[in-house]
């Protein structure tokens, strides 16, 4: 596929994401032929070196380490499991601002109030590259560095003759896919944005997924990663039933490792999801020094565990993807460890139960970052269950005329043919349940305190 093409710059990028993609491939094929499984009992719970609890981190409030920070979000995500055409990234999430525009409020506020420039960075795919780049061009007016280069894009291989299914450079979108984050160290030096970065004094980089609107720069992290001389710090938080899935870090064999539930032996998946053994979770919100990219990856040294993702396509073709996660990467950096932080700095949205949490009373807006509304009692998030009726953002704005009060709601399932009016307030546990068949409205100004609403409610204009 690559003599295919003509000399330049584009037969030398495909080229370097062939060679990744082979290097990949390769060590797929190795490890399988090995039958290389996890040890489980060298597996243990991370030291308390390897572990930072955040209060332990001095506060400061500045940084003379703000100049040498840029800023990364992973931008390779569509929008489609929320309903949404294009990237995730511009799905309006708070008074009409999206992600994007969120993300940039706080890089504008950042280099305002402390007169610095830190520049942010896109990490698109070949799937947002398109509709990101005519969607920044809203920024050009801002004084804000903005800068963005593609993750790479690998053929699909077939399942059961393991030949790759892209049989050209140019073939259809559906025969390639970006391979998972860890991609990140690998693209960023390929695109030449590393070396610019290095060259423009920066030393330091926050990674985050796009979608977590807790990810903001915490300069009490930043002057812990400049002075311990760690080159990856992991936030980590305290895991809860909601996220007994998420990767966990581990002490493996005496070094620090991230291990993702792919990785796990089927009979050891209940020990993953304990809490108890496993008590904390990867936010993927990371701090990792440019030069120690810049070393790993020109000496060959990253070695990521391997995700392989089997994929149905349109025409029912059995295909595998061969992915890595970025935080897989910790165990190839010096100092690598983990800082326990507040859950606040996780605020993910991956679906419209989270949408309904960061759009209501519970957070205000400031500067393009999402606090806790001092009036809400107790710290912790309420739990929201919504069924499928409310799974598209299209659907989920259509069944609220405007955002209930939560400020003291503990748990909220929905499920079934449901509509909310204006001004209702949930307390406590609510669920409510429209059966098939059945629809249930809610009155405007209707208080739910500890209630089960279940059967048939219409309301009908008159």
């Amino acid at each position: 596929m690559v003599e295919a093409l003509p000399e330049g710059d584009e037969k030398t990028h495909f080229a370097a994401e062939m060679d990744g993609f082979f290097n990949l491939f390769s060590r797929y094929l190795a490890e399988k032929t090995r039958s290389e499984k996890l040890d489980w009992e060298k597996i243990s719970s991370p030291r308390p070196e390897q572990i930072i609890p955040y209060n332990e981190i001095k506060p400061v409030t500045t940084s003379s380490h703000l100049n040498k920070l840029a800023v990364l979000k992973l931008n390779g995500g569509l929008g489609t499991t929320m309903g949404c055409v294009g990237p995730k990234s511009a799905i309006e999430v708070r008074d009409g601002m999206s992600f994007l525009d969120l993300t940039v409020r706080q890089i504008e506020w950042l280099n305002e109030q402390h007169s610095t420039n830190v520049p942010l960075v896109l990490m698109n795919s070949f799937n947002t590259d398109v509709d990101t780049s005519r969607i920044i061009q809203k920024y050009s007016s801002h004084s804000l560095q903005l800068l963005t280069f593609n993750q790479s894009r690998y053929p699909r291989v077939d399942k059961e003759s393991l030949m790759p299914v892209a049989k050209s450079y140019d073939a259809h979108n559906s025969v390639w896919y970006p391979p998972g984050h860890g991609d990140l160290f690998e693209s960023l030096a390929n695109s030449g944005l590393l070396d610019s970065l290095i060259d423009q004094g920066k030393e330091y980089l926050f990674v985050s997924n796009v979608d977590n609107l807790g990810a903001t720069v915490d300069l009490n992290i930043l002057e812990h990663v400049a002075t311990s001389g760690a080159e990856f710090v992991m936030e980590v938080t305290d895991k809860t039933k909601a996220d007994i899935k998420g990767g966990t870090l581990i002490d493996y064999d005496g070094h620090i490792r991230l291990l993702e539930i792919a990785q796990v032996p089927p009979e050891h998946v209940d020990d993953f999801k304990s809490i108890k053994k496993f008590k904390i979770f990867n936010t993927n919100n990371l701090w990792i020094s440019l030069k120690a990219i810049k070393r790993v990856v020109e000496d060959s040294e990253l070695n990521m565990e391997i995700i392989e993702n089997v994929k149905t396509t349109d025409g029912g073709q059995k295909v595998i993807q061969l992915e890595t996660a970025v935080g897989a990467a910790i165990k190839h950096f010096y100092g690598a460890h983990g800082v326990n932080v507040p859950r606040s700095r996780f605020l993910p949205v991956k679906s419209t139960s989270d949408l309904f949490l960061v759009t209501s009373d519970l957070y205000s807006l400031n500067h393009g970052q999402l606090t806790m509304n001092p009036k809400r009692m107790f710290s912790t998030v309420p739990l929201v269950k919504l069924g499928d009726d409310f799974k598209k953002v299209k659907d989920f704005l259509a069944r609220f005329k405007d955002t209930p009060h939560i400020l003291e709601l503990d748990h909220l399932t929905v499920t079934g043919d449901v509509t909310f009016g204006s001004g209702v307030v949930f307390r406590g546990t609510v669920i409510i349940v429209a059966n098939h068949g059945a629809r249930i409205d809610i009155p405007s100004g209707s208080i739910l305190h500890d209630k089960v609403v279940s059967g048939n409610l219409r309301i009908l204009d008159h």
